[in-house]
């Protein structure tokens, strides 16, 4: 028997941002099928949010996946026409909404859950003159010697640095999301009661020509910055960043390290500004919580999968509120 949801329109929204990483379990569950499956886990905590009576909006990292296209495309380049870096985040996003969409409805056919599930590949307009593009700091791809980097820098035009020791790789811009361009199918598709799949990888980064025109970019968007402008122009009820983690902390991985149970905007933005998270972890996810309270945003929520549901109903992770 088919479960009876509630009312799309009066339903909460929530925007659900999935890490890219959260697929990966280790170096030995790389494929797509240890892929498929860490996605089953995750939609089976998505799914508690439904019934839970949440209209919900996934969005996704896709990092490795990602570097997973340019790796094969560097190995293939002398053989076939290498993938843009755009290219590569729609592959992406089909890739991982396509899983997501399958484990999300085989956990709603085991519950009974009469509701479809659809992925929006996602354009989302930067600025062409965000000062990133200027100063490409982004990382991406494989490592290189410095005279591999330095010649596919005269070859291919790319702009390199050396990474942490590790050697030399690409490095792109990482603009500001300004516009999501398919924002009315987005908010047209939940209102309707699909679980929509959207952004994924903080979508994909065009800009406009000057006649007005949409062109792909070479840059990477930071997807909790995209969802949570996602979640402002929605008008969502709870922003939801899924990590590793079941709360936020201070002074994380020392001795005196202390959760944060619930806070305000304005108390997040001080322990930004003591350095209490680390950048490429979770100083972006605060960052983009601080941007959605900004604007007009209510409730954000930091948990881990396994404690979505209790996080939804204020029993698990950290909660900030404007």
């Amino acid at each position: 028997m088919t479960k009876p949801m509630a009312n799309p329109k009066h339903a909460k929204l929530a925007v659900v941002a999935v890490g890219g990483n959260s697929l990966i379990q280790d170096e030995k569950h790389q494929s797509v099928p240890d892929q498929y499956k860490a996605a089953c886990h995750t939609m089976v905590h998505i799914a508690d949010m439904i019934e839970e009576g949440y209209n919900v909006i996934i969005t996704h990292g896709n990092g490795p996946q990602v570097g997973f296209i340019l790796l094969r495309s560097e190995i293939a380049r002398h053989v076939i026409h290498p993938v843009p870096l755009d290219s590569c985040g729609a592959d992406t996003q089909g890739a991982i909404g396509y899983n997501f969409q399958m484990a999300l409805g085989n956990e709603f056919r085991k519950r009974g859950i009469h509701k479809d599930v659809v992925t929006v590949v996602t354009q989302v307009l930067v600025d062409k003159d965000d000062p990133s593009f200027l100063k490409p700091t982004k990382p991406i791809g494989k490592f290189y010697s410095q005279a591999e980097a330095m010649e596919r820098k005269e070859k291919d035009g790319w702009d390199v640095m050396e990474d942490a020791g590790r050697g030399w790789r690409r490095v792109v811009a990482s603009p500001l999301p300004v516009e999501i361009i398919e924002e009315p199918a987005i908010k047209a598709l939940a209102e309707k009661g699909f679980v929509v799949i959207a952004v994924g990888g903080g979508g994909i980064p065009v800009i406009r020509d000057d006649q007005g025109n949409l062109k792909g970019a070479a840059a990477v968007i930071d997807k909790d910055y995209a969802s949570a402008l996602l979640a402002c122009r929605l008008k969502a009820d709870v922003f939801v960043i899924s990590t590793a983690v079941e709360k936020a902390y201070l002074n994380f991985g020392k001795p005196d390290q202390k959760p944060i149970e619930k806070c305000t905007a304005a108390e997040l933005a001080k322990y930004v500004q003591e350095g209490h998270f680390k950048p490429g972890s979770m100083l972006p996810k605060c960052k983009a919580i601080i941007n959605y309270l900004k604007d007009g945003g209510q409730h954000a929520i930091i948990t881990n999968p396994e404690n979505l549901a209790r996080a939804m109903r204020g029993q698990a992770g950290t909660h900030i509120f404007p």
